[in-house]
């Protein structure tokens, strides 16, 4: 197996549904149309069944029951409906195989975690907190891409990180000779993500070495906490899950009180258990 197998598997991965592509697109506009938007999403009946299932959930507490798209629009914000969809689509795109010994609903749980993590966090560093939702569920698609196109190789990435209790991306490395940062990206590429979640997913595990305490927190280095701490939360439930080392340095440049990280920890923590009833596949 060499790392251009899997660039060209990612090449091969169909396209997200178009209106999701636009959705995405719309993280850098200013002027959208949101009445068009919600049209295009009601031309898709499952989006739109799982999304209006989403916007009557016990997580919003709408005090009726929303049975539109543009309802949905109008007492959730457009932003929350862009990222319900978005999320809705990509956790769509990726379905376990018969037997299948990758642990999906661990690895969602990590994903939709890290979400909420960089969620919360987002607002200490003037980010759009959907845009940084939305970049936290996505930072890991390269392992998806890797444990469902390449089931018999990725069987072997299990038994590297037991043999030599290794980080993932670690044991990725040896068996592909490529991580799932790097696949990860390729996949955002491909998919037409906004250049910034692109960035967040190449670089979750990258971004702390340049963080300083003279440069602005960006979008990536705020994955790369929110990845840490919902491994350190044990989010996944996983018993070999491993968070990575967050250097001195980093943890200075964020420069997080005491005080926000416990609110930080308690909000993701609440956030989380709603989070998985609504986006566990």
């Amino acid at each position: 197996m060499i790392a251009d197998d899997v660039i060209k598997a990612v090449r091969d991965l169909p396209s997200l549904p178009a209106v999701v592509v636009e959705l995405l697109a719309t993280m850098e506009q200013e002027d959208i149309d949101t009445h068009v938007l919600a049209g295009k999403i009601t031309l898709d009946q499952a989006l739109t069944a799982k999304t209006l299932r989403l916007a009557n959930s016990s997580f919003y507490g709408m005090p009726s029951k929303v049975t539109t798209i543009p309802q949905a629009i109008s007492v959730l914000g457009f932003h929350s409906i862009r990222t319900l969809v978005t999320a809705c689509s990509v956790t769509a795109s990726f379905t376990p195989g018969a037997g299948d010994a990758f642990d999906f609903p661990g690895f969602w749980r990590h994903a939709i975690g890290s979400a909420v993590c960089a969620r919360v966090l987002a607002p200490h560093y003037r980010i759009n907190p959907d845009t940084a939702f939305t970049a936290g569920l996505l930072h890991d698609l390269g392992t998806l891409v890797l444990a469902t196109r390449f089931r018999d190789d990725y069987l072997r990435v299990s038994a590297y990180r037991r043999e030599h209790d290794c980080l993932t991306e670690t044991a990725q490395l040896a068996v592909f000779g490529i991580g799932h940062a790097a696949v990860g990206a390729a996949l955002a590429a491909h998919w037409k993500f906004p250049p910034p979640i692109q960035a967040a997913v190449a670089e979750h595990h990258s971004a702390g070495e340049r963080l300083t305490r003279h440069t602005p927190v960006t979008l990536p280095a705020v994955v790369y906490l929110a990845n840490i701490l919902a491994h350190a939360l044990d989010l996944s439930g996983q018993q070999d899950d491993q968070a990575p080392p967050l250097p001195l340095a980093a943890w200075q440049a964020l420069a997080l009180s005491d005080a926000a990280c416990d609110s930080v920890f308690a909000d993701t923590e609440k956030l989380f258990h709603d989070m998985c009833q609504m986006l566990t596949p």
